[in-house]
């Protein structure tokens, strides 16, 4: 039997965090050691009989009681909740197909278990699932990956408490470090006498005092109407722009107004990233492994001490720009992309619901703007119009803890795992015939940004674009299928296709021959300007700062969506995904392998080459 102090020298933190009284950590620990889910000892399940009335939303077929007092001082009132299954959200549906018995237990906890075929059967309970399930991250995790959250329904007993805003209960998970093994941990916050309902608050954790975005969060068991809501957006306050991020300061600008220019016959560079060392060989750059002695600072690291440089080393360049996160972070790019609605033009058509402008696909914060969301949601739903909506987090990439749903309960869940935007999802984008000939499949373009000065604002786009495929034709339906909805197949087993850009434009013509790639590149040409115009339309924290010692190199991706102009016609309206920081660039020097001498010469020896940039 471990000892006591060893099991609080590895879960003090989690005991802590997750607000469990310390009277109750010696049972706790006896339990966990011994295994022990003696839940049964005090309380029951009992089936809710709702009689011959129809009722309307959420019906729960079973809630818990008590069958004893239960001291909330006492510590032996603490109690193991066992876990039925636990699973990531893109997992789920083929754990249902494949698990032996786990769907049919799951239809039945969750009173979805009639006579319908298997798939239908899988449908209703992914449907209901987000009604039971909780999440945990495991903060600790040595990957991205091993970080990402986890979702759990827990056992019939635990699955079977019900919501009060005033528990007696709470039930928090706790990984037991020595079985790596999580249960969830309930006790009382309240004494409860014999036959007295057992709750717990579904929405643990909502600090807002708001009701209706409590009532949105309580969205998947108490259905409620927001359509009468506002769901036009407003740009939050400068706050906004500074919580959560790294402290960062600006250059002094006079201190760099009195520095002596003085261009140099060599610069040296001292990067951080291998593919600049690997390809970097034009005459005038010379590497180090010094940053003291460099002239040019390429890192693959956020720098945010830009005062400092400016005081200390005038006359040397950085790779970024102070605040350059309001365009790279998902939930401040959109932010800042509305910025330049025309006057007297409405954010969205009342007619179509498309929102404004039509380059940026509509997104809500999930945090910040979750009522909003439900609104234009349920708007949205009355018309009978697509409500397919990707959900992102603010701050990863490769699709990782993204969600493709049109199920609101689904999406009201996931402000719980982390904080994300709603995106809406492309319904009907334009495809391409996949070179290997599987059909028509979703694909996206990648340009990469090079943003030389914000004031006066001169920026370029390498006109070498690069092509992501799915690798399976297209269609609304099996959203857990990643090769038919995403097209980032780098990190994954999947094949790759690899498709040059003059190839593609050949083909893109000989597919769609009413369209010119030239007329649609200046249209995204057109939109890149508009989105960095916007992103430094205000002084920081709210925009991109000026600093003449900052050099940007960035990746755009885009996709293009069939669209009707006011005239009927249909054009490809291109969609402006996301914008990468410190992307990924060996694709770029193998492709072409002069990328970085002709990023380097336009950036730092201002040489232009018309047949490798457009200027924005």
């Amino acid at each position: 039997m471990a000892e006591y102090p060893d099991f609080i020298a590895l879960h003090e933190p989690q005991l802590k965090m997750s607000g469990i009284p310390e009277h109750f950590w010696p049972v706790l620990h006896r339990k966990l050691v011994n295994q022990t889910l003696d839940a049964g000892d005090k309380f029951v399940i009992c089936r809710v009989d709702y009689g011959v009335e129809e009722v309307e939303g959420y019906a729960p077929p079973f809630a818990a009681y008590s069958t004893s007092n239960i001291d909330s001082s006492d510590s032996v009132n603490v109690f193991l909740v066992d876990h039925a299954w636990t699973f990531s959200a893109t997992e789920a549906k083929q754990h249902l197909r494949s698990v032996p018995g786990l769907l049919d237990r799951m239809a039945t906890m969750m009173s979805c278990d009639t006579g319908v075929t298997k798939d239908e059967k899988i449908e209703a309970v992914f449907d209901r699932m987000w009604m039971y399930c909780q999440s945990y991250s495991l903060g600790s995790g040595a990957s991205v990956e091993d970080r990402m959250p986890v979702w759990y329904i827990m056992d019939e007993f635990g699955s079977a408490i019900q919501h009060s805003s005033d528990p007696n209960f709470r039930a928090v998970p706790l990984l037991h470090i020595p079985e790596q093994v999580t249960y969830t941990v309930l006790f009382p916050i309240k004494s409860v006498g014999p036959e007295e309902e057992v709750t717990r608050n579904f929405i643990e954790g909502c600090l807002s005092e708001d009701e209706d975005q409590k009532n949105a969060l309580l969205l998947p068991w108490f259905p409620s109407d927001f359509s009468g809501l506002n769901f036009e957006q407003d740009e939050p306050d400068k706050q906004y722009f500074v919580d959560g991020h790294i402290e960062e300061t600006l250059p002094n600008l006079n201190a760099l107004a009195a520095a002596p220019k003085k261009r140099k016959s060599i610069y040296k560079v001292f990067a951080e990233y291998r593919f600049i060392h690997d390809y970097l060989d034009h005459p005038q750059f010379e590497m180090t492994l010094d940053p003291s002695e460099a002239d040019i600072l390429w890192y693959s690291s956020h720098f945010k001490t830009f005062e400092n440089l400016s005081l200390s080393k005038p006359s040397a360049f950085i790779n970024q720009f102070p605040f350059e996160h309001v365009i790279t972070i998902k939930d401040l790019l959109p932010i800042v992309s509305r910025r330049k609605l025309s006057k007297g033009i409405k954010s969205f058509n009342p007619e179509t619901f498309e929102t404004h402008p039509l380059w940026l696909p509509t997104t809500y914060n999930l945090k910040t703007e979750l009522t909003k969301f439900v609104s234009y949601f349920q708007n949205r739903e009355a018309k009978g119009l697509d409500n397919h909506w990707i959900c992102k987090p603010y701050n990863l990439a490769r699709g990782l803890d993204t969600h493709i749903t049109d199920n609101l309960k689904y999406i009201t869940r996931l402000p719980f795992s982390g904080p994300k935007i709603a995106q809406k999802y492309i319904e009907n984008p334009v495809l391409f015939d996949h070179p290997d000939g599987c059909g028509k499949v979703k694909f996206d373009i990648r340009y990469v940004i090079l943003l030389k000065s914000v004031e006066p604002l001169k920026a370029y786009a390498y006109r070498n674009f690069f092509l992501r495929f799915a690798n399976k034709p297209f269609g609304l339906t099996d959203f857990d299928v990643y090769e038919k909805h995403f097209t980032v197949m780098n990190y994954s087993e999947a094949p790759l296709c690899r498709l040059l850009c003059d190839e593609y434009v050949k083909s893109f013509e000989s597919q769609y021959p009413t369209f010119k790639w030239k007329h649609v590149e200046k249209d995204i040409f057109s939109m890149l300007l508009e989105v960095l115009e916007c992103a430094t339309f205000k002084p920081a924290p709210q925009g991109i700062a000026h600093s003449p010692q900052s050099r940007a190199l960035y990746a755009a991706d885009i996709m293009l969506e069939w669209h009707k102009n006011s005239e009927g016609e249909q054009k490809m309206q291109p969609k402006l995904l996301e914008i990468n920081w410190m992307p990924d660039c060996q694709r770029a020097c193998e492709y072409y392998p002069q990328f970085y001498n002709d990023v380097f010469s336009l950036l730092f020896l201002d040489k232009m080459n018309d047949e490798v940039f457009a200027e924005l």
